[in-house]
Parts: structure tokens; C-alpha cells; sequence
């Protein structure tokens, strides 16, 4: 599956690790050699498998701009790299620096384990990023992060798949109707082919119900409201095509990474994933297409942000606030992700993105910015992992037919409010 769409396997265990980890004030394990030379550990999740060297090319850069500083790149899979950062903060092990995404932020910078970038900021300030992305990672008025890229959930679809079986592509003003009548007649079981692949868990269910007018939680965030009509709604468009127009739980075997390579592979027709997967299509054997996600009652379109923060430990602060302001805002890492469609950068200068839409597959990239016109962002509590959790674990019981919609979010919105309490 795509990285959104893994659950990380920490659990409950995040808030305590966190805590420890404060408790302990250790410091972080970056290093200062005879001659000087600061050696920074950076941890990602991001930049591997796709974007190794176009990290590599950022790294060198900051590093010749910055001649006393080195860069130690350390990367987990995204499934497991929380558990790891966890782990490494409690045990007074943590990196300088580490990616965050916007979900997981809120327990990291309530729990006291990242540096105040205010209090170590350097030369060049943070008025070169879009507004709505560095306010993204404030806490209690703090600057803890700054956003290194963002990136949107779109329809990928399969233009052979649709040519073949004599069906109209996709297009912006798709419903849900839409997409099912489409999904119905792509589907050939005997071939192998499937018409639609979206995971029935979390991180679709609160993008799909904002798609039906729905709100996951009350608008003082105390209590959750994803159980009402809008939620069963919302929750039936997702369970119900499973079996139908894409594999069961049973046909996916847990097998990793299944939608990636059924779509690579030329038996998936439409699929909802991220611009991250651009990079790992250049060389599929058939043409594909992108458009903004059919909507409902509305349009909304996920988008997730990732950030660059410091450990609150970190012996080399204002090193790690260079690295972080380099990485997430620097001409060379703007342009570098953009020529290797590594995400976007959370910058204000249209003409550096402007470049994005040169590329010429997907040749319908203004599809990502159109899906910010209308976006959803995931709710965030500070029991975030455990919300997550509760949600994708009732929808399952859902879409294996071991309990009705309702009754799955009526349990989850119960486990909800219990971690709101």
C-alpha cells in the first residue's frame, strides 16, 4: 500500500515513549569531531525507496554551503519509522533532526520532544513559505517544524483499461455514481482486473465523509460526530466495493504494497493515491492519467504535509534549525523535487512551481493543484496513532462482513470520544 495508507505500529505506546523521553532530558547522539566538523543525523521516511539520490543531491549541496557540517541520512519505511523515532526519543538516542507529518506533529510538540525553531533561528527567516503551511506546524504560538512538502490524493486511472473496454476516462465533475458505474464495467474477475482500489481505513474514511458533508468531530473537537448519516454514508461508499469492484481482505493476502504493483502491472483501472507514486510509474508499460477525486455531496481532497523538526535535545541546534530551513525551503531542494516529483514544496513562489506542470506524465498535473482548491485535512487529537487505529479497526469489521456500518461506527465513535475524554 502507499505510505498514507500504512498504519505505523506504535500504538497506544506513543504518548509514553514521548513522556519518558522528556523525563530523561538526554541529549541527541550527533557528534563534533577533533577538527570541529559538526555531524548532524537526519531521519526520513519519505525519501526512500524513490528519492535516495535527490536527497543525496540536497545533502551534498547544504554541505558545501555549510563546510562544517555533515549530514547522516538514516531512513526507515514509513510502517515502521514512528516506533523507531519512539523508541530513539525515550532512550535519549533521538536524531537532530527527523520528518514528521502533520498528523503526528501534535504528539511530538505537546510531549516536549521538539527544539522551539524560534529560539535557534538563523539567516533567512520563513517568509518565502506559504502561510498555510508553516501554521501548520505551530504549537501553543511556537514555530517546531517548518514544512518540507506537501503532497494530494488523486484518481490515478489506467488509459489503456479504459480504451479497451470502450469506456469514458474520468473527469473533474465525476461523482461517486461515476466512478462506480465505471469501476463496475472495468471489472473482469477472470482476467484479473479490478475497477477500483480504495482502502476502507482512516485516512480515506475522513476524506470520503467531508466528501458527503460530514464532520469527524464536533467544532469544539470534544466529541465525535463521523456516526451520523454522513458517516454511514460515507463508510458504505468504501465497503461496498469491496468484493465488488476490488479484492477482498482475503485476495490481498497482506501482501505489501498490493495496490502499487496491481496498478504497475496493469490490472488496476482507477486508483486513489498520492503524488509521491508519480516517480515509480515512469516506466509502466501502458498510458495513465490522472483527475481530482469524484465527489459526493462535495469535492475534498486529501493533502498531507510533512515537516522538518529537532529534537529538543539536539546538541547542535542551530545546525539542525540550517539543515531544516535548507531542506524545506532552499532553491535547490524546491527544484530537486520538482524535476523528481518527490511531493511539492511548501513555497510561495509560483514561478518555481510553475515548472511542475512541464512534466509531461502525468500530462494532467494541473489536476494537483485544482484538488487544492477543496482540501480535507485529517483530524488530529493527541491520542492521534490510537484514533487512527480505532477507526481503520471497525471499518475492517465492516468491509469482512463481521458487522454492519453503523454498528462499526458506532464502536469507533465510542473508542473516539474515549481518548477525547
Amino acid at each position: 500500500m502507499s505510505r498514507h495508507l500504512r498504519i505505523a505500529t506504535a500504538g497506544a505506546a506513543a504518548a509514553l515513549l514521548l513522556a519518558t523521553a522528556c523525563s530523561q532530558g538526554s541529549a541527541s547522539r550527533g557528534s563534533t569531531g577533533a577538527d570541529g566538523r559538526v555531524t548532524l543525523r537526519y531521519s526520513t521516511f519519505s525519501a526512500a525507496p524513490d528519492h535516495l539520490k535527490d536527497l543525496d543531491t540536497i545533502v551534498r549541496s547544504f554541505e558545501k554551503e555549510n563546510p562544517g557540517v555533515t549530514v547522516a541520512v538514516e531512513t526507515a519505511p514509513f510502517d515502521q519509522y514512528f516506533t523507531k523515532l519512539q523508541t530513539s526519543i525515550a532512550g535519549g538516542t533521538a536524531p537532530d533532526a527527523f520528518e514528521l507529518n502533520y498528523e503526528n506533529f501534535v504528539t511530538y510538540a505537546a510531549a516536549g520532544s521538539l527544539l522551539d525553531l524560534g529560539t535557534v533561528a538563523g539567516d533567512g527567516g520563513t517568509s518565502g513559505y506559504a502561510p498555510q503551511s508553516l501554521d501548520a506546524f505551530k504549537h501553543d504560538g511556537k514555530q517546531y517544524a517548518l514544512p518540507a512538502s506537501f503532497s494530494t490524493v488523486v484518481l490515478f486511472y489506467n488509459k489503456d483499461l479504459f480504451e479497451a473496454a470502450g469506456v469514458a476516462p474520468p473527469t473533474a465533475s465525476w461523482t461517486w455514481a461515476d466512478e462506480q458505474a465505471a469501476a463496475e464495467r472495468l471489472t473482469d474477475r477472470k482476467k484479473g482486473v479490478f475497477g477500483d482500489f480504495q482502502p476502507v481505513q482512516f485516512f480515506e474514511f475522513y476524506k470520503t465523509l467531508k466528501q458527503a458533508g460530514g464532520a469527524f468531530l464536533s467544532p469544539d473537537d470534544r466529541k465525535a460526530t463521523f456516526d451520523g448519516p454522513a458517516g454511514v454514508r460515507a463508510a458504505t461508499w468504501l465497503v461496498s466495493k469491496v468484493g465488488r469492484t476490488m479484492p477482498t481482505e482475503a485476495e490481498i493476502g497482506g501482501t505489501a504494497d498490493y495496490d502499487t504493483n496491481l496498478f504497475k502491472s496493469g490490472k488496476l483501472a482507477l486508483w486513489h493515491n498520492g503524488i509521491w507514486q508519480f516517480a515509480g510509474l515512469k516506466d509502466v508499460p501502458f498510458r495513465w492519467d490522472i483527475v481530482v477525486e469524484p465527489g459526493d455531496r462535495a469535492k475534498a481532497s486529501a493533502v498531507f504535509h510533512n515537516a522538518v523538526a529537532a529534537s529538543a535535545t539536539t546538541r547542535h541546534a542551530k545546525e539542525a534549525w540550517a539543515w531544516a530551513r535548507y531542506l524545506s525551503a532552499s532553491d535547490v531542494a524546491a527544484t530537486t523535487r520538482i524535476r523528481s516529483s518527490w511531493e511539492l514544496p511548501p513555497i510561495s513562489d509560483q514561478r518555481v512551481l510553475a515548472g511542475y506542470l512541464k512534466d509531461p506524465e502525468p500530462a494532467n498535473r494541473q489536476a494537483v493543484f485544482d484538488s487544492l482548491k477543496s482540501i480535507a485535512l485529517p483530524p488530529v487529537i493527541k491520542r492521534q496513532q490510537e484514533m487512527q487505529d480505532a477507526v481503520t479497526r471497525q471499518l475492517g469489521e465492516a468491509a469482512a462482513g463481521r458487522t454492519s456500518v453503523q454498528a462499526a461506527l458506532k464502536a469507533a465513535a465510542a473508542e473516539v470520544d474515549a481518548l477525547l475524554g
